[in-house]
């Protein structure tokens, strides 16, 4: 796990303007990235930017969603070929045509969609395509379990290399990626939105490992939207703005607002609540709900025109609840009204049917089909009143998709992109879509705003905003505290299973007033 690393090049004069942008020497240059620039069919995703990174640091890398973060670090990682430009790796000019060059070079990225075997031990998770092996060409597993568990000691983990990865939870999983990316002695490791997942504890940790990871000369690539946690962690921040390189700060000099208007252009005014259209008129109501040990006996009611909110930790059965609700998870008992009448959901088609959508916190396993276009996807649910003769009426459809696009404020190359090749925030913007354009009195949000941008998250409130406006009802699942409180009428609050708090006002309501329900007394 050596992080020893070579000098950079002597700089020459056509380097002049590189190093003003990156703010720092070529002496201290672990990665250099150099005019990259990387062009689709109609599209250049990014254009002649500049990224530097030394040993031992946490550079951030920010920008809005569609801003070209992932474009630069998949060139970085081998997944995609840059058009043009150049990488340098300790001085020395390097081509990355696929990830084992990546990987030979020692970059490693752990991306938030972790990329693990559940059905595999640790250790074999580590070493996959590395295994060791004894002097007769047999796995060496005594070898593999040693090496694992000396690694993850090194990172401070109780983790035993013999565990199955589908028994761990999602921080110890993020902890079995940084240990395979140790285990190629990783000099350059690149962290996507890392702690989108975790409880504060978690994240406690996670930022523990990682200046532990500095102080051994490994240089990090920090991606988040969380905008709080950057100054906590991060030593420098590079901004791209549509593919282009905005510039790089020091953390400790700049402020939240600065960083917001490097990112989108302009001054973006954050919303520090909203006014209630809640009425007194119940529209659901859930009576005694359990399901298995995860979710027990749970009861409350949602009114129109509310946003309620449910908070707790990772693990405490908020996402269990809801698709119990909506009939993804058979619950073991309890009842569900929907204007005082008792419902019969057993499918997400019955709750459909009964004006219930759950918009899933996953939206790439979940709420799209990725290799179909934008158009399909927000019109999947509503093919039935597209249909005339028995055929589907493609001109409506596609008045329909443009008219949510816009509302919504998609930006799409076209209706007939490809859902995978949206950012994050406009591929979560192409799901409510499709829900909105549905129709339902209740909506449930699980983590809405989970991986997007500020200015993507302001436009997804927004819309939430507008439906309960309009006279629908929300449940908003959230980690997020301060979104929580920003945007609830009512919050409960959910420990092992269980309700443990009801908050009927949530004016003066602090984030640590919850979480000490959150976590217990």
């Amino acid at each position: 796990m050596s992080a020893s690393l070579g000098k950079c090049c002597t700089v020459g004069d056509d380097e002049e303007h590189f190093l003003n942008s990156g703010v720092m020497s070529m002496e201290d240059c672990l990665l250099q990235m150099r005019g990259i620039t990387k062009a689709f069919p109609g599209v250049v995703a990014l254009d002649h930017v500049d990224f530097t990174l030394k040993s031992g640091e946490v550079h951030v890398l920010l920008g809005e969603n569609g801003a070209g973060k992932s474009t630069l670090i998949k060139i970085l990682s081998g997944a995609y070929r840059k058009t043009s430009g150049d990488i340098l790796i300790n001085g020395r000019n390097v081509e990355i045509n696929g990830p084992s060059d990546a990987m030979r070079l020692g970059v490693s990225v752990i991306y938030q969609e972790l990329n693990l075997n559940p059905f595999t031990p640790v250790y074999e998770n580590i070493f996959l395509g590395r295994e060791f092996r004894t002097s007769r060409g047999f796995v060496d597993r005594r070898r593999a379990l040693q090496e694992a568990g000396r690694i993850l000691e090194f990172l401070g983990t109780d983790i035993h290399p013999a565990t199955l990865v589908k028994n761990l939870g999602i921080a110890q999983r993020q902890m079995v990626e940084i240990a395979k990316a140790m285990a190629v002695d990783s000099h350059i490791l690149v962290l996507d939105e890392p702690t989108a997942t975790l409880t504060d504890s978690e994240t406690a940790r996670l930022f523990s490992i990682i200046r532990n990871l500095k102080a051994k000369g490994v240089g990090i690539i920090y991606i988040s939207h969380r905008m709080g946690e950057l100054g906590e962690i991060g030593d420098r921040c590079t901004v791209l703005r549509d593919g282009q390189y905005v510039g790089t700060v020091e953390l400790s000099d700049t402020s939240q607002d600065e960083l917001i208007r490097m990112m989108v252009g302009r001054a973006i005014e954050l919303g520090e609540g909203r006014t209630s259209c809640a009425t007194d008129e119940v529209v659901m109501e859930v009576k005694s709900l359990e399901y298995g040990g995860t979710v027990r006996n749970v009861s409350f009611g949602l009114r129109r025109g509310e946003i309620l909110g449910i908070s707790g930790l990772v693990g405490s059965g908020r996402t269990e609840l809801a698709k119990c609700i909506v009939g993804e998870y058979r619950k073991t008992s309890g009842e569900i009204f929907i204007d005082g009448r008792q419902a019969a959901i057993g499918c997400p088609r019955q709750a459909v049917d009964n004006g219930i959508i759950y918009i899933s916190e996953d939206r790439k396993g979940e709420g799209l089909v990725l290799d179909q276009s934008v158009c399909f996807n927000i019109g999947l649910p509503s093919l039935d009143r597209f249909l005339k003769r028995g055929f589907i009426d493609r001109w409506q459809e596609r008045s329909a998709a443009s008219e949510l696009l816009q509302r919504t404020n998609t930006k799409v190359p076209s209706i007939y992109t490809e859902s995978r090749n949206l950012s994050g925030g406009n591929q979560q913007k192409v799901v409510i879509s499709r829900w909105v354009l549905r129709g339902a009195r209740v909506y449930i949000f699980d983590e809405p705003t989970r991986g997007i941008d500020v200015a993507a998250k302001e436009e997804v409130y927004g819309i939430m905003d507008q439906l309960v406006r309009e006279g629908a009802s929300i449940v908003m699942i959230s980690s997020e505290l301060p979104e929580i409180l920003r945007m609830s009428d009512r919050i409960l609050v959910m420990r092992n299973g269980s309700l443990s708090k009801t908050f009927e006002h949530v004016s003066g309501l602090s984030q640590e007033d919850i979480l000490a329900y959150e976590v217990g007394d």
